[in-house]
């Protein structure tokens, strides 16, 4: 099985993205960077420089410093897909951050999405 083409796909080309995505309803990028951070270890250098390199997603997850061990708390539906049932760890990694994002925009209180 060929290895499905969003794990090629840039970062720093679906991260713009996200941003976008939870500005329209008035979060912020900070806040989005504080859940990638929180779920990747990486913190603001570290965010940047791959950013700037424009690491695919699957070097992304791949260097990531610290995966974030309650990452298996993040549950539900995103794009039709239950996050929990994902079997292949980089994609679960990816609908993992697609749903912590889904989550600011909808508005949920930042304590409630970093699983605290």
């Amino acid at each position: 099985m060929s290895a499905h083409r969003i794990f090629a796909m840039p970062f720093a080309g679906v991260y713009p993205r996200y941003v976008e995505k939870a500005m329209r309803k008035g979060r912020t990028k900070e806040e989005v960077d504080q859940i990638i951070c929180w779920l990747t270890g990486y913190d603001e250098a570290g965010l940047l420089q791959q950013l700037e390199q424009k690491t695919d997603f699957e070097t992304f997850f791949a260097q990531a410093p610290a995966m974030n061990p309650n990452r298996a708390l993040i549950k539900g539906v995103i794009c039709g897909v239950r996050v929990e049932e994902v079997e292949d760890p980089l994609m679960q990694a990816i609908r993992q951050l697609d749903k912590l994002v889904d989550e600011l925009a909808k508005g949920k209180a930042m304590e409630k999405i970093l699983r605290a």
